[in-house]
């Protein structure tokens, strides 16, 4: 039953988190579309980048390896020496908060003070609103372990919204302030925060029973006690997870920031060109996030239930076998389609996109250049993630173990490749080697997968080659969108955009008849998928009924009797 509880509430959680990283990306979105108006690109660069960029290392370095350890055995640690351990980060953070600041202000390239003045109040700001943070780290401990599902939302969400409300009231009506808007709002945001977390758990704690199983029972519990007994003051075996955690988690954090790191100690692009390079991988981020990692997920989750892990293709069984085979070549199917199609129209409408998001800033220069290039770069995250999610799935874990492997070279290749190439070609080459780096898994993934499936009768990357009508009308659409954009877009008013938007609605139609009537495989399989959710649906809803008039039946017998 515990474990069952514990199950429930963790996918509970997790859904709450999937509901708040998507508010976060749509508040972002809308944001940036209003205040582009109102700065430059240069201030997105220092702001987005290089001040982001101090206040997520000093997060990493201080708090994200105990907070892996000290979540790590649950309910089976000492909690006062849990605490003692997650305290540490705050000593931990003052050393790092100084030293990364020092290095910010002094051994990195400073913006011209002319364009983006108060740079050194602004470093100050981001690095102690990230120290500040660090003093909630106990009671975000508890909210995770103990699983405040909806209290961990709301606070974010209170974090988010104290951010982009004072962002927004400062850049519109105080103009003048510049870069300390920025500052003024993002110590604000992590003072909420900490705040709230005191605040709520204050309350808990006083208003809690007798019988409360929450481990701290006084505010004194919030902050370090030494154990009683003969305990030490934190434990070992905690202090030594934390270790390892911190060594693994340094790939990774070079990894997710690569680029900002890159652009930060190599000085390859200018603030300006940083700034657009942010934006544009943020907007095109959203097609992956939104479209391909659901896909992806579900994928990983049919494939991973259905194929025994390590095992060949013979000792799998046959019926399972061939529906995995279906499942995959339909999903190649569909992603290879939704990435062509933005691909092909991204190309004649990035500019009218950009201008209409923010205009002239994005417009006029390499923005539409670079989203065009990110439109490819989609197409490999499609394809990769759903090759992937199928390898994983397949994998053994000595299989799984070589590949991680592997991916340190992947991700050494990526980072230098990305330093030459945006040196030479500007920030289009960023988008370049994220493009090598996916071409380089999908060939890995593509090579497991025709050695699981040699000498047998199905043939799933055959999902990932539309038909040859589709291709043909792609290509057609290609030539007339493209057509329109140099005729129609986009300076010649608003009735010949429309007009543009027109054509490509127009095309798009087009390509989705050509698949309805082409793609008949894909069509049946995605038939028959809702056909098969409408059936559970109504089953379910049927067993409802049934449950509710027996319940109703022995309520009237009772009545009766």
């Amino acid at each position: 039953m515990a474990s069952n509880k514990l199950l429930a509430s963790a996918t509970k959680q997790a859904s709450y988190n999937m509901v708040f990283q998507v508010a976060f990306r749509v508040m972002t979105f809308l944001l940036n579309a209003f205040l582009l108006r109102y700065i430059s690109k240069e201030m997105v660069g220092v702001v987005n980048v290089r001040l982001t960029l101090l206040y997520t290392t000093i997060i990493f370095v201080s708090h994200e390896a105990f907070r892996r350890a000290c979540l790590s055995g649950g309910d089976r640690h000492n909690w006062k020496q849990t605490v003692n351990l997650i305290w540490c980060t705050v000593p931990l953070g003052f050393v790092c908060t100084g030293v990364f600041t020092a290095v910010w202000l002094y051994l990195l390239e400073r913006p011209d003070p002319e364009t983006i003045p108060h740079y050194s109040l602004g470093v100050i700001a981001f690095a102690a609103s990230a120290f500040v943070e660090l003093f909630a780290d106990q009671l975000w401990l508890m909210t995770q372990a103990l699983l405040f599902v909806r209290l961990k939302v709301v606070i974010d969400s209170l974090w988010i919204a104290v951010r982009c409300v004072t962002t927004v009231i400062l850049v519109v009506y105080f103009p003048h302030l510049g870069l300390i808007a920025f500052s003024i709002a993002q110590v604000m945001g992590s003072v909420a925060l900490v705040l709230a977390y005191y605040a709520y758990f204050t309350y808990y704690i006083r208003t809690a029973s007798a019988d409360d199983s929450f481990p701290l029972k006084t505010i004194r519990d919030f902050f370090p006690i030494w154990p009683t007994g003969k305990k030490p003051w934190t434990s070992p075996e905690l202090a030594r997870l934390t270790w390892s955690f911190f060594k693994q988690g340094i790939l990774k954090q070079l990894l997710t920031e690569g680029e900002r790191y890159v652009m930060t100690i190599f000085d390859v692009l200018s603030f300006g060109d940083q700034g657009v390079y942010d934006i544009i991988n943020n907007l095109g981020s959203l097609a992956a996030r939104f479209i391909f990692l659901p896909i992806e997920d579900g994928g990983y989750l049919f494939f991973g239930q259905s194929l025994k892990r390590g095992k060949p293709i013979r000792d799998q069984e046959k019926e399972s076998l061939a529906l995995v085979s279906r499942v995959l070549q339909s999903l190649l199917k569909v992603v290879v389609l939704i990435g062509l199609i933005i691909l092909v129209f991204g190309y004649a409408y990035s500019f009218l996109a950009l201008d209409i998001y923010a205009g002239e800033m994005l417009s006029s220069g390499s923005g539409p250049s670079l989203l065009r290039w990110y439109c490819v770069y989609v197409l490999l995250i499609a394809i990769n993630g759903t090759t992937e999610c199928f390898v994983f799935a397949a994998m053994s874990q000595e299989e799984v173990d070589r590949y991680n492997k592997k991916m340190l070279v992947f991700s050494v290749l990526f980072l230098t490749s990305a330093v030459y190439l945006t040196r030479w070609l500007g920030s289009v080459g960023f988008i370049f080697a994220n493009c090598l780096n996916m071409l380089a898994r999908i060939v890995h993934s593509l090579y497991f997968i025709l050695g699981y499936y040699r000498n047998s009768q199905w043939s799933p990357l055959s999902g990932l080659v539309p038909s040859g009508w589709v291709s043909a009308v792609l290509v057609m659409s290609w030539v007339v969108t493209s057509s329109s954009e140099m005729m129609l877009c986009c300076d010649q008013g608003w009735p010949y955009r429309i007009l543009h938007i027109a054509i490509g609605a127009v095309c798009l139609l087009v390509v989705m008849a050509t698949i309805l009537m082409t793609e008949r495989d894909l069509v049946l399989f995605v038939r028959e998928q809702w056909l098969s959710r409408s059936q559970q649906r109504d089953e379910s809803k049927s067993k409802q009924d049934q449950k509710a008039t027996n319940i109703d039946r022995q309520k009237d017998s009772k009545k009766q009797s």
